[in-house]
């Protein structure tokens, strides 16, 4: 098994896009259910950075989720949305609000969107995430969070739980 942990890479292919790609050694209905089920999403959305406490997933065009963690540091971390589209196994798209900023931003005021695709090759999957937001300034802050560490941490996880379910 080729290795993929910490493989993930975030890109700016424009001044209001963040673009994340990273590869599971997985196939792509695994990965897609690590994803999207509330039970395996709380083995590895919070990395190693906290303690998930809230993971609402309602997956339906229309339908909200909710992610919040207890950060070791002991502070709250919160995001939230509503799926736009949903394609099974191929393509999700939603929004994302962290909770914690002053407004929603994203470019429509609605918090960022994201689009999800899951593609499979040899069974193994490229997810890519491409968040688009309001503008240089929302994506440079997003960036300046130290978001890249914790987002390996978790993708990783992601990882074992999607090999976990074969």
């Amino acid at each position: 098994m080729p290795t993929t942990k910490g493989s993930a890479v975030i890109t700016t292919p424009a001044d209001d896009q963040i673009l994340i790609e990273r590869e599971f050694d997985a196939p792509r209905h695994l990965v897609y259910r690590a994803y999207t089920e509330p039970e395996l999403i709380r083995q590895w959305w919070s990395g190693l950075r906290g303690e998930m406490t809230v993971c609402d997933v309602d997956l339906e065009v229309g339908g909200r989720y909710r992610f919040a963690m207890t950060a070791n540091e002991g502070f709250e971390v919160a995001f939230n949305g509503v799926y736009r589209e949903i394609a099974p196994d191929e393509r999700i798209v939603h929004t994302e609000i962290y909770e914690g900023a002053p407004e929603p931003g994203g470019p429509d005021g609605e918090g960022a969107i994201n689009t999800v695709t899951f593609e499979e090759n040899d069974d193994r999957t490229t997810l890519t995430i491409l968040m688009e937001v309001a503008n240089k300034e929302e994506r440079d802050m997003i960036l300046s969070t130290g978001m890249e560490g914790g987002l390996q941490e978790a993708l990783d996880l992601m990882e074992q739980t999607a090999t976990s379910l074969a």
